[in-house]
């Protein structure tokens, strides 16, 4: 009877005059009684755990009835089977607390509840303007960058062999780098297969995965910027032609070719596995970025390849590991978030509205509402800052003054 009244005054809401901006209004209260919905699951499993199973069996059904319920209404609007999904895990939950289930399934039925809301709050909420623009651009920033460090290093490989005179290993260079990219594109495809398969709680999957793409990510950066301002990478790079070149192998020049590029390839897969699992919902910004940043590597390459230009490296490379390093920030955002829900760290709530995003814009940039997502994300751009500052303010002031000095 309940549920049916509510059906009928989202009826009534949705015919009467200024029906759009009740319809507004009904989704906004939704995802705030999801998000009352998802802290009750939580403590329901703290009370559980603790011992105290009556408090966790209605902590569970208030979450279910006094909450989940007000949403369910638009949310059938768009998605049915969805709300079949949530309602089955809650009334599992409620079962297995009262019948005194081991924890560990408990936790099974509490993770698959957070998940089944999230994917609730994505379906009602609004994916407005900011959300899809960062998508496209994180997407755009990752390939590009890689893209175009690839373009450099073949680049290099080439000049170093007409240099050389070694012109005939061209073929076994690229018959190498087309290797590593057939290797990429198998990479891509087995992780996707972990990712899925893997026996692994979900949040926990999500959290190391984002933690490794962080750490990459920062070191990856930090060494791209320290080769380009300190001129080591051609260098490098012609050393290991003339190695390949003293060797005379055929078989070494593929290897050069497939170790330049696979690098690349295989960071490209993990940031883009990473993003994927953040921008659900956001797949069409993300492929489009994609496609873009592939469009205009195609006329990077080209450029260079085959018309032998000058791009301003430096300066692009820079700017993508910028990009970069601010999805660092976000995904260090999204890995504390994913880790807090595996109750692998502690949760502080933070009050203030400024913190509580839309959930399309909150995981893209990994601002969530708890203290300890925040501090990370403090922290770790503090040290982008002061690495920036070191590296272009800093160390050029040293080196004109060391300049000036001799002079």
């Amino acid at each position: 009877m309940r549920r049916l009244l509510l059906l009928a005054v989202a009826a009534v809401a949705l015919l009467a005059p200024g029906a759009a901006w009740a319809n507004d209004a009904q989704f906004a209260e939704a995802r705030a009684q999801v998000e009352t919905a998802r802290q009750l699951t939580q403590e329901a499993y703290v009370a559980a755990r603790a011992g105290d199973r009556d408090r966790a069996y209605d902590l569970a059904r208030t979450a279910y009835l006094d909450h989940f319920e007000h949403a369910e209404v638009p949310l059938r609007l768009r998605d049915p089977n969805l709300v079949l999904d949530v309602e089955f895990a809650f009334a599992e939950y409620r079962n297995g607390i009262r019948d005194g289930k081991p924890l560990g399934e408990l936790r099974e039925t509490r993770n698959e509840i957070l998940t089944g809301l999230r994917d609730v709050d994505r379906t009602l909420a609004d994916k407005g303007v900011v959300a899809p623009l960062l998508a496209f651009l994180f997407s755009f920033g990752i390939l590009f960058r890689e893209g175009l460090e690839a373009v450099l290093v073949i680049a290099i490989l080439l000049g170093s062999l007409a240099s050389g005179r070694a012109t005939g290993y061209r073929r076994p260079l690229g018959l190498g780098v087309l290797a590593a990219i057939g290797a990429t594109l198998l990479t891509w495809a087995l992780t996707s297969l972990v990712l899925d398969l893997a026996p692994v709680q979900r949040e926990l999957l999500e959290g190391v995965t984002a933690v490794l793409a962080v750490v990459v990510l920062f070191l990856v950066s930090f060494w791209l910027v320290a080769q380009l301002e300190q001129k080591r990478r051609l260098e490098f790079m012609r050393a290991r032609v003339a190695s390949a070149i003293a060797a005379g192998s055929a078989l070494a020049f593929a290897g050069l070719g497939f170790t330049a590029v696979y690098r690349e390839g295989f960071e490209t897969v993990l940031f883009y596995q990473a993003l994927a699992i953040f921008a659900q919902g956001l797949e069409l910004w993300v492929v489009l970025g994609a496609l873009t940043a592939a469009a205009a590597l195609a006329i990077a390459a080209y450029a260079v390849l085959a018309l032998g230009k000058r791009l301003p490296f430096k300066q692009l490379l820079v700017g993508g590991a910028t990009t970069l390093l601010l999805l660092s920030v976000a995904f260090a955002g999204n890995a504390v978030r994913s880790l807090q829900e595996a109750g692998w760290i502690g949760v502080t709530p933070i009050e203030g509205e400024w913190a509580r995003l839309q959930v399309f814009l909150a995981e893209l940039t990994g601002i969530h509402p708890t203290r300890e997502g925040i501090l990370v994300q403090a922290v770790l751009l503090s040290v982008y800052i002061a690495g920036a500052l070191y590296v272009f303010g800093w160390k050029r002031l040293s080196r004109r003054r060391l300049e000036a000095a001799r002079v």
